[in-house]
């Protein structure tokens, strides 16, 4: 991967669609001028099944982001969207109205990149957005790869541990997976690193978040606080958003775009981030425009 997308109509967007990383044909002067190269749109947790009906709540949050995006001056470089893609266990049905509700990120031009979570499945995702899939994967069995901006190289990590009728809550990189971001880190020593990934990790967090997280976080951790270009780690998974530091990198959990388990201490929304040459400005917005996170800009300073 990367996977370079020609112009495309919505039906070939379904089946192109997918590759953790993908790129936008080149585009129009006048829409590349809206764009900000040093910006980021991070959404995560959309769960959106087949089922929904066009005015339920999670596929509308997801609408509504989407809208919110295409209709900036300012438009993001990267739009991540963090894992968890489909509501309950990643069916046919779940993919497609996925890309259906994302359609119009692709038909503004916004390259959008795609990870997996515990609720996906990666052969079925493949099977629905037909490019997602390298001829020669990076990882065997597993979605990964690395988007280049100006100032920062994304690292888009597979925490997908099993895949069926069953849904196992927690995470799982596996060594494989973990030599290759070795491996890619040390050939990208120049950048600030940000690690995306589902999972939140087994450390640095709330303890009772742990039980469902990362199991590998600590080997992980090892490798990511080796390098020092790494400066950030960004996940999702919990339906909420804080933000701890675990031996000198970020923690950042990235609010659900679908729903949450308690209102009263949660909300749903989405991200922006805005990269500068010493950290970045993490933003949260929210569907709940009345809602205290929403506007709520927090600085990071990189290690």
């Amino acid at each position: 991967m990367p996977i370079h997308l020609s112009s495309a109509s919505r039906r070939t967007f379904l089946t192109q669609l997918g590759g953790a990383v993908v790129c936008a044909p080149a585009l129009a002067e006048a829409a590349a001028e809206r764009v900000d190269a040093d910006r980021i749109a991070i959404l995560n947790d959309t769960h959106i099944a087949a089922g929904h009906t066009a005015s339920a709540p999670i596929p509308t949050h997801l609408r509504e982001t989407v809208a919110w995006l295409v209709a900036q001056e300012r438009r993001p470089a990267a739009v991540v969207i963090n894992g968890d893609l489909a509501l309950s266990n990643g069916r046919p049905g779940d993919y497609e109205h996925f890309a259906r509700l994302i359609a119009p990120l692709r038909e503004a031009g916004m390259p959008v990149h795609l990870t997996l979570g515990n609720h996906d499945d990666r052969e079925v995702f493949y099977q629905v957005l037909q490019a997602g899939k390298a001829a020669d994967p990076p990882v065997v069995s597993r979605h990964v790869g690395v988007v280049t901006l100006p100032k920062a190289n994304l690292f888009l990590l597979d925490s997908l541990k099993t895949q069926g009728p069953r849904v196992v809550a927690q995470g799982l990189l596996g060594p494989e997976q973990l030599d290759w971001l070795g491996r890619k880190l040390d050939a990208h020593p120049g950048k600030p690193a940000l690690i995306f990934a589902h999972h939140n990790p087994r450390l640095g967090g709330e303890e009772q978040h742990f039980p469902g997280g990362l199991e590998d976080s600590a080997p992980l951790w090892d490798l990511l606080v080796a390098r020092p270009q790494v400066k950030a780690y960004i996940h999702g998974h919990i339906h909420h958003r804080d933000h701890f530091q675990h031996r000198g990198i970020h923690i950042l959990n990235t609010p659900a775009t679908s729903y949450v388990s308690n209102p009263t201490a949660s909300t749903t929304g989405w991200t922006m981030a805005q990269l500068t040459d010493q950290g970045a400005e993490f933003t949260t917005l929210t569907h709940e425009k009345a809602h205290a996170w929403n506007g709520l800009v927090e600085g990071v300073a990189w290690r």
